[in-house]
């Protein structure tokens, strides 16, 4: 069976504060990765985006959090809800399909 492959959207996160971030969005991420692996992913892409400003690419980014998923409830927080951490922190060791990311999910990526 082939792997199940979907388009995220990884907003990277430099300030709460300041309200600064980027959005990048993937195509034909694999659900069957686990979450560490796409994190290493992470960690050997964006440093080579040369859109972004060199803050956001030089920036040590080791957590991910769920922000939205489609077709389900949008918070109104302006850059990443402060809440629920418990539920929506992925942890390393499970695959992104068990984590909950699914097509058109928009994850954080933070420190």
């Amino acid at each position: 069976m082939a792997p199940e492959e979907v388009t995220i959207t990884v907003r990277l996160i430099r300030s709460f504060e300041h309200r600064n971030f980027k959005p990048i969005v993937y195509h034909g991420v694999n659900l069957d990765q686990t979450v560490k692996e796409f994190i290493v992913f992470l960690k050997q892409d964006v440093p080579l985006r040369t859109s972004l400003p060199p803050p956001f690419r030089n920036y040590k980014y080791d957590t991910l959090k769920i922000i939205h998923q489609a077709h389900k409830s949008k918070t109104n927080e302006l850059v990443l809800s402060l809440e629920d951490d418990d539920r929506l922190l992925l942890k390393e060791d499970s695959t992104l399909k068990a984590a909950g990311i699914a097509s058109e999910t928009e994850i954080a990526v933070l420190l």
